[in-house]
């Protein structure tokens, strides 16, 4: 069963992320106190310990009655007992709201990179965002936890502590308090800077991420070329940035810790100093045992503070991750489909009306005023040089970008107006590199189809003329073809490719370079199967091959963006323009 909807969709805009956190723990309030208060239970002998000592201390120096002594030492035993049930009700608690956390937000972030629009993913690389989904979230996780179990101790302590000094010793309570400004002034002093190398670090790490999954995805180019040492060089240099970056990051918490510790120390040996003169001298009836509980406590009260601020780092490191979580969250490039018409059924007209496309950081238009129409049930070829705005117009009828200017009518219906995710189930998209990931041979072609039969799979294998290698396979349909079809050829990668959009009967179908990793044999096996797939259905394809496109119903010449000639095989080879000028059209 899928996880609800993490609130952090609907609270993050940008406040200040203990704020998100807040809104992201707000279901589990009930059990945070619940497990709050068992922390309390559990962890009280530990600020019990000094006030039972220096009772016992008083018991024996004062020979007071020895039932008193049995009396501590049995309170102070069955507070241990109860640490027992204590923690583990505290644990249930805590950790079931922080994993609970951690899930919805990595649960809100699959989804919000699934609402993102193509243009945003083919900006930030897909090694950052792995980054942000496993180690930023992680990070969050690791810091709420640190802070609930270090946190809950040292206020434990601290406010245990107090309220024993204030009962038992109340004319030293104010020097105890004078140890919490002190730590408050050097956790201000440096906090602006804990932030700004913990981003940089944080940045660092993400680009090493995006450098290792180029890496990775280049290493048969390499190997091929023998770059071994040019690709370990500028991993190197990511590298040595992260550790610079984290070196930095590591020398300010040490000069962080070191300096609380001894600031802390030298007042705890001042306070023990002044208590034990006050008792030597026998003013305002301090005992021996209360100098031993002073001093106890001091120690406990500079360990519970200095325990606070070592969490400044943990915390600055989760705030930060929780703010590179926000900008994919908060990322306002979505595809925002809300209210808008569902598509329930396309015939597959197209008109194209002075379209105008532009990427936001391009100084020149990806297309500008195109204005065509497609009838339902024909086929479009899209040529021209490199750059000349085909696949930008693939994107369009995909509905992946919107027009800038103009509009594209989809059976007399304004894409804008429609309901994207619903017109995509009448789309099957063979792209030019095969995508496929590390599972069975089945569950690729029939991927998202929970209904397609046994014969619904084999019929398209068939019909892709795949089902002759996958039977050859070690274990046929279940054979697991590796990471991106890995254990395939080109051939066989692409017909599987084809073989999913088969099996799927779109009314759009969507060809970018299909058969441009098939060998002539497979090709024209190929060629035969989609002839069959494409009859009836509206097919748009780019192509270089004259072979893949000469069969289309109409070819749409594009030069720089804009449509530079349009027609059948024939006429455009009868005008003598820019589709013979291209290269590998020929006229014979």
């Amino acid at each position: 069963m899928a996880p609800p909807p993490s609130p952090l969709d609907h609270h993050y805009q940008g406040e200040h992320p203990l704020r998100t956190l807040v809104c992201l723990l707000r279901g589990d309030r009930a059990r945070l106190a619940l497990g709050t208060v068992a922390f309390f239970i559990k962890h009280s002998p530990t600020w019990l310990l000094p006030l039972v000592t220096a009772n016992v201390i008083d018991i024996v120096v004062m020979h007071q009655p020895i039932a008193r002594l049995w009396l501590n030492c049995g309170l102070l035993l069955g507070l241990l007992l109860l640490n027992y049930p204590g923690h583990l009700l505290y644990v249930r608690c805590v950790s079931r709201a922080v994993r609970r956390m951690s899930t919805n937000v990595r649960f809100a972030l699959c989804r919000r990179l699934q609402e993102l629009s193509i243009g945003y993913h083919s900006q930030v690389s897909s090694g950052v965002l792995q980054a942000k989904v496993i180690r930023d979230v992680e990070t969050v996780e690791q810091a709420v936890q640190q802070s609930a179990d270090n946190g809950l101790a040292a206020i434990a302590g601290l406010s245990g502590g107090l309220i024993v000094i204030g009962l038992r010793a109340p004319l030293f309570l104010p020097a105890f308090l004078i140890v919490v400004p002190v730590a408050a002034v050097l956790v201000m002093r440096l906090r602006s800077r804990l932030r700004t190398n913990n981003e940089s670090f944080r940045r660092e790490v993400e680009r090493l991420s995006s450098r290792i999954v180029e890496m990775t995805a280049l290493i048969p180019i390499t190997r091929a070329h023998g770059l071994e040492k040019d690709a370990i060089r500028r991993v190197d240099t990511s590298l040595r940035r992260v550790f610079n970056a984290g070196l930095r990051l590591d020398l300010l918490n040490g000069r962080f810790g070191a300096l609380s510790w001894i600031t802390l120390n030298t007042l705890g040996v001042g306070f023990l100093a002044a208590s034990a003169w006050v008792a030597y001298s026998g003013a305002f009836g301090v005992s021996a045992g209360d100098v031993v509980m002073l001093s106890a406590f001091f120690a406990t009260l500079t360990g519970s503070t200095t325990a606070l601020m070592s969490l400044a780092p943990v915390i600055g490191k989760g705030l930060e991750s929780l703010r590179s979580v926000g900008e994919v969250l908060q990322a306002p490039d979505i595809e925002d489909n809300a209210g808008k018409a569902e598509v329930a059924r396309v015939r597959g007209g197209f008109q194209f009306q002075a379209v105008t496309y532009g990427y936001p950081e391009a100084a020149e238009r990806a297309v500008e005023e195109l204005t065509f129409e497609v009838a339902p049930g024909e086929t479009v070829a899209l040529v021209g040089a490199s750059g000349a705005g085909k696949s930008t117009v693939l994107n369009l009828v995909i509905g992946f970008l919107r027009p800038s200017a103009g509009r594209i009518l989809l059976d007399g219906a304004d894409m804008q107006t429609l309901d994207l995710r619903s017109y995509r189930r009448f789309i099957s998209i063979v792209p030019q590199e095969s995508i496929l990931f590390e599972g069975t041979v089945r569950e690729n072609v029939a991927y998202g189809l929970d209904a397609a039969s046994e014969q619904d799979l084999r019929d398209a294998l068939h019909e892709a003329h795949a089902l002759e290698f996958i039977e050859r396979l070690p274990h046929g349909l279940d054979t697991v073809i590796g990471e991106r079809g890995a254990r395939l050829s080109g051939g066989q990668k692409q017909r599987l490719a084809i073989a999913r959009a088969l099996i799927r009967d779109p009314r759009v179908l969507i060809l970018d370079e299909a058969t441009s990793a098939l060998d002539t044999r497979s090709e024209a096996l190929i060629q035969d199967a989609l002839a069959r797939l494409m009859h009836g259905r509206t097919t748009f394809v780019v192509a270089h091959r004259l072979s893949t496109i000469r069969g289309a119903d109409r070819i749409v010449v594009l030069d720089q963006g804009r449509i530079a000639e349009m027609g059948t095989h024939e006429e455009l080879l009868r005008a003598g323009g820019a589709y013979v000028g291209l290269q590998g059209v020929r006229a014979s």
